[in-house]
């Protein structure tokens, strides 16, 4: 951690306070603790990984005095580190879109005295005009897209810093408004948060394969036929070595993003996840996946260098020709990558690199930046 005021508030605010109930041993281990399940046993609401916490907080640069807003309040730990780091002249406000949660997280913070944090009750999609502008505007759900009412309710220089949806995948991005009307982000991190829901809920991307425990996501995966999928998942699968040997923090910081840009259609990259302690089509855990028509190929992130191969080879022959790819190209990973949110009716640009993705107020430029010779 560099940002100035991070450790310090992490020895100063203590988490079980946040976490009636938690055993100890686990409150204090570097895991995000579940805080609320929707109906379908989906989980909604956690209270995120200390390590998680440490990087954002990093990315925002808070420094005493300032004004920020957070979206997505869940426990009100994170809350209570930034009014920490702000300290007695800035301000936090934090909004959330239940009501058991937002009582519940207010009571956290009396406990922990830091009542001085404004809890508000509401869906976070439009903001909270009377507090602002606002110096940073964090949201610890994943976003879609940057409602409109952030983006005014922000200051020139400020940071608006959201676990943004990438074709599936989530990054830690900090966006900075340009002098062009755009927002850009040159650092973005790994993460992984529940969605966001209400007025600005991302849709609905994910897709179960039969009636497995199997599911997909992506840009793409709405479009994918799961019947001919389940059909050919239950076919023989061939486990498969490819080089180089990748382990699961290649996968989720630099391989995942380059397989991402670099798949071309009719293939369709997604990602997936057997539910915990179930097993699919021999798969079991999270990992990434390329599909084409009569193959598939699903990389687990746990398993080093081996993946599964589903009828034809087309689909392994190009997840291992994108791999030499990305050694050739020297490696590119997670910090290589860039994102662009240019406003819809803007005037169209053709971009040399990269690809455009149409969301709901912005069109997102995707790219990678070329890696130095090591």
């Amino acid at each position: 951690m560099r940002a100035p005021g991070v450790q310090e508030a992490f020895r100063h605010v203590h988490r079980h306070l946040f976490l009636p109930g938690v055993p100890l041993e686990r409150v204090y281990t570097d895991q995000a603790i579940p805080l609320k399940y929707d109906r379908n046993g989906f989980l909604i609401s956690s209270c995120s990984q200390p390590t998680m916490i440490a990087i954002m907080l990093d990315q925002l640069r808070l420094k005493p005095g300032d004004n920020v807003l957070e979206i997505g309040t869940a426990s009100g730990y994170n809350a209570a580190l930034m009014q920490h780091i702000v300290g007695p002249q800035g301000h936090v406000t934090t909004v959330e879109i239940d009501r058991d949660l937002a009582e519940q997280a207010e009571k956290n913070l009396n406990r922990a005295k830091a009542s001085d944090v404004r809890v508000v009750n509401a869906d976070g999609a439009f903001g909270y005009l009377p507090r602002a502008a606002y110096d940073h505007i964090i949201a610890t759900v994943g976003v879609w897209d940057l409602p409109p009412a952030w983006v005014r309710q922000l200051k020139d220089k400020g940071n608006l810093l959201v676990p943004f949806w990438v074709d599936g995948m989530q990054v830690s991005a900090c966006f900075r408004k340009q002098d062009d009307g755009t927002l850009l982000s040159q650092d973005n991190r790994g993460c992984a948060f529940v969605y966001m829901r209400g007025d600005e809920a991302v849709p609905d991307m994910r897709r179960q394969v039969g009636s497995t425990s199997l599911y997909i996501v992506s840009d793409s995966a709405p479009n994918v036929d799961t019947v001919q999928l389940h059909t050919l998942l239950s076919n023989d699968y061939e486990l498969v070595n490819i080089e180089p040997r990748l382990k699961a923090a290649e996968y989720w910081s630099s391989v995942q993003p380059y397989v991402m840009m670099n798949t071309p259609p009719p293939a369709r990259f997604v990602l997936y996840s057997v539910m915990e302690g179930n097993k699919a089509y021999g798969l079991e855990g999270q990992g990434l996946g390329l599909i084409l028509p009569g193959s598939a190929v699903f990389a687990p992130y746990r398993e080093v260098g081996v993946v599964h191969a589903y009828g034809g080879s087309d689909a392994l022959v190009l997840f291992q020709n994108i791999l030499y790819r990305w050694k050739a190209d020297n490696y590119p990973s997670m910090r290589h990558l860039r994102l662009r949110l240019i406003p819809r009716g803007a005037a169209p640009e053709a971009v040399e690199t990269g690809k455009l993705v149409e969301r709901r107020h912005h069109v997102l430029h995707i790219w990678q930046e070329q890696p130095n010779p090591s």
